[in-house]
């Protein structure tokens, strides 16, 4: 009886933790705004290493005439001096491209 009980404890952990990790993978991804905030204004804010500065139109320009696509596979795989997803290696495929669209946004 003790080990049915023990058993049961055992299933029960191990259910709620498959629960958590699944729950976990639904979170929302966060806002462009957000993630600029927390990972890409360090070197955006600044033009470090020649990264386009935030809400600068002539910097983004030419850029942004390369189309989203471009954009996109620029921020999610590196260029240059700024590495993959600019070192957010957390960041989901859609919060890096919410940043790039926050970006543009504030570029036009």
């Amino acid at each position: 009886m003790l080990e049915l009980l023990e058993m049961k404890k055992v299933m029960l952990l191990v259910a709620s933790l498959g629960l958590l990790a699944s729950q976990a993978s639904f979170a929302a991804d966060r806002s462009g705004e957000e993630v600029f905030k927390a990972v890409c204004t360090m070197c955006h804010s600044a033009g470090v290493a020649g990264a386009p500065k935030f809400g600068d139109k002539a910097a983004w320009k030419a850029r942004i005439a390369q189309g989203t696509p471009v954009l996109y596979d620029h921020a999610l795989k590196g260029i240059r001096a700024m590495p993959a997803k600019g070192t957010c290696a957390t960041c989901t495929e859609k919060e890096i491209k919410n940043a790039v669209d926050y970006m543009v946004s504030k570029a036009k």
